[in-house]
């Protein structure tokens, strides 16, 4: 079913167009909330904050004109996960600033500096993964982030398992330009 279709029933049969829209894109909510997440909640957090995702999109979408729904989807999930994290890192005291006690918790062969730029061109990574858009980011997160299998990844996308081995070739060419465009080396 594409977005349009899904907008449309939106509009017209509200229950059945929120049933569309969750089977549609439950699972690419959830692998994004649960990357945010991951460290921070747990997987009931994760659950709730994708129900979270799904409720305040519908009560946004009556009568809003979306373009690209993936897009605003992804954006929608990414930043309710994002803000979950830092309420659940200030209930565990996660995000303490650093003091001269903390300091001496670090072990002593960590190399913070390495650590920062790790995650960094994690980030910058991930970021260029999700301009693929909608199934491109889903198949390539699924395929090389959690090991799924292209029959696995088919049933998340509506796909075949052959249309997903060509879309990852497709879409890891497109990474690769993608991440030389942004100046960012593996």
């Amino acid at each position: 079913m594409t977005d349009n279709e899904i907008l449309t029933l939106m509009r017209d049969t509200p229950p059945q167009g929120q049933k569309a829209l969750f089977d549609k894109y439950y699972r690419y909510v959830y692998t994004i909330v649960q990357r945010i997440l991951r460290g921070f909640g747990s997987p009931d957090d994760c659950d709730e904050c994708t129900i979270d995702v799904f409720a305040s999109v519908m009560m946004k979408l009556k009568g809003a004109e979306i373009g690209a729904l993936n897009s605003y989807i992804g954006a929608a999930a990414r930043n309710a996960a994002i803000s979950m994290r830092r309420k659940l890192a200030a209930k565990t005291g996660l995000n303490d600033p650093i003091d001269d006690e903390n300091m001496a918790e670090i072990a002593e062969d960590t190399d913070v500096a390495a650590e920062a730029e790790k995650n960094e061109l994690s980030e910058q990574l991930l970021n260029c993964i999700s301009e693929l858009g909608y199934p491109d980011s889903v198949i390539i997160i699924q395929k090389y982030y959690y090991s799924r299998s292209s029959k696995e990844i088919a049933e998340m996308t509506g796909l075949n398992a052959a249309g997903v081995r060509v879309r990852c070739g497709r879409a890891m060419k497109r990474l690769k330009k993608l991440l030389e465009e942004n100046g960012i080396t593996l």
